[in-house]
């Protein structure tokens, strides 16, 4: 389907928990302008009627496939639980209907190549709710790492503890926080968006070694506490520590080049820059115990942070003019390649080395997910006739 002869893109939205809602009300408070949401999809009925009390006239349909053949959609959101989300998307290829995914890309690299796969003749827009992709912060910083101006990445460290959540959390839907209904913990639920961003400004490393703990906090199955190294392509090294159980937690990410060195903390962007790059000083100094000259200034960036609404937005764009995605759909698998990564190094106790056995993960997972205290997930998450889910 095209949306190029109408003035606003006609949405539909699979599942209408927590984010489906929230998309909901940013579309309803005008933050969207040329979105209209004519139709949405639950298998909870109160869900639908809370649909139908913030838009009378939206169609509503209990499974995600009636919604995307009524014709009422040109374009869906797909906000369902993690394990369907490549299952959704594909549907939505099928027919083709432009396509939003929310975050995570899906719980394993072996679905998620797939869902690539099946993209490249879709001929559909398909882009990934990172929206923190959209934080002048992590904007500026990516420019300026991305610039080469201050040399090569020598050391990435990224503590993001700040993901807090009670035991009451975890209690409020029987698929949190299990094999079977998530698929993982911290990684998977609180930090795609920081493991994107992570490899959108530093790249790709190429070995894996990580440590976890699996419900060492909370009552739960899944992780909850992870400190993971990692090595890059060119030598540099990074470490990535999150947890869901620091009270007060921490969000501080810092990236030492050659030339200098970015922080990114309390929202703001410090840049501590050299007054020659390191090896430079290295080479021509005489002093045993000199070091390079440094200053450290705030980063001045534009301010502007539009999160969901300026995901959509572009989303709207690109469906109605063909500009650009602020993340392609295929992007989602990077993130999550090191978040699996980081669960098969933990699982085996070694190193893992990207690319990695998509097999040997899926496997693994598979393990867990048999032994899931969410039994009942199990059928719902492999079976090919179930339905949409609802109350992410």
């Amino acid at each position: 389907m095209s949306a190029l002869n109408s003035s606003k893109v006609r949405l539909g939205i699979v599942g209408v928990g927590n984010m489906g809602s929230g998309h909901i009300a940013n579309i309803l408070a005008g933050r969207c302008p040329e979105i209209e949401v004519t139709a949405v999809a639950d298998i909870n009925p109160e869900r639908l009627d809370y649909a139908r009390s913030k838009i009378p006239d939206v169609a509503v349909f209990n499974t995600a496939e009636e919604m995307l053949d009524s014709g009422k959609v040109e374009a869906a959101i797909i906000a369902v639980p993690h394990y369907f989300h490549p299952r959704y998307v594909m549907e939505c290829f099928k027919r083709g209907i432009h396509v939003m995914c929310e975050k995570p890309a899906g719980v394993y690299t072996k679905q998620v190549k797939e869902m690539n796969e099946a993209s490249k003749n879709a001929g559909v827009v398909f882009g990934m709710m990172f929206n923190q992709r959209t934080d002048c912060l992590y904007r500026k910083m990516r420019e300026l790492v991305q610039s080469g101006k201050y040399g090569r990445i020598r050391r990435t460290n990224w503590i993001i503890t700040n993901w807090y959540r009670p035991q009451a959390y975890y209690d409020s839907g029987a698929w949190r926080a299990t094999w079977s209904g998530e698929g993982g913990g911290v990684l998977l639920n609180q930090c795609p968006h920081n493991l994107d961003l992570w490899q959108w400004i530093c790249g790709m490393p190429s070995k894996v070694y990580a440590r976890m703990y699996f419900g060492k906090w909370h009552d739960i199955e899944v992780e909850d506490d992870v400190t993971a190294f990692v090595e890059y392509p060119s030598g540099a090294t990074g470490t990535f520590v999150t947890s869901t159980g620091d009270a007060p937690g921490t969000n501080r990410f810092e990236v030492t080049m050659d030339g200098g060195r970015l922080i990114a903390e309390g929202g703001k962007l410090m840049l501590t820059e050299l007054e020659m790059p390191e090896p430079e000083f290295s080479r021509i100094n005489t002093s045993s115990f000199a070091a390079p000259r440094c200053k450290t200034v705030e980063v001045e960036t534009d301010g502007r942070s539009e999160q969901h609404s300026g995901v959509l937005n572009a989303f709207a764009a690109a469906i109605l003019r063909g500009e650009p995605l602020v993340a392609s759909g295929t992007e989602g698998i990077n993130g999550l390649t090191l978040s699996n990564a980081m669960h098969l190094s933990a699982w085996l106790g070694k190193e893992i080395e990207l690319p990695f056995d998509d097999d040997l993960y899926y496997s693994e997972l598979m393990k867990r997910v048999k032994t899931s205290r969410r039994k009942d997930d199990v059928k719902a998450v492999f079976s090919d006739t179930s339905g949409t889910y609802g109350g992410v």
